[in-house]
């Protein structure tokens, strides 16, 4: 067995299928307030590891701020969004409990 390291750099993805990895990977790296992806959901499960920054995060119908340190579990199949707020750079890793993404977008 050969381990291969794979470079993925700030704001980058990668689907695990392309590296033979079950999950896939999205490096968030966004400094102006008020960006972030529109209303979508997944049929498997996203966690959020926020690295710094702080984001408002609509999960449903809950709001909850999301700031480094942190880990956020979004379940299957539940509408969800972001928004990078003031007071820094917003810097996370998303894990997509897929080898591909699928996305459902709401909005």
């Amino acid at each position: 067995m050969t381990i291969q390291p794979f470079d993925v750099g700030p704001d980058e993805n990668i689907e695990g299928y392309l590296i033979g990895s079950p999950v896939s990977i999205i490096r968030e790296f966004a400094s102006a307030p008020g960006t972030g992806p529109r209303l979508h959901r997944h049929p498997y499960v996203e966690t959020f590891v926020i690295h710094r920054g702080r984001a408002l995060f609509t999960v449903g119908d809950e709001q909850v701020i999301g700031a480094g340190g942190q880990i956020l579990v979004v379940p299957a199949l539940v509408s969800h969004r972001f928004e990078v707020l003031d007071g820094g750079t917003y810097e996370a890793t998303h894990v997509h409990a897929n080898d591909r993404f699928v996305t459902e977008w709401l909005e």
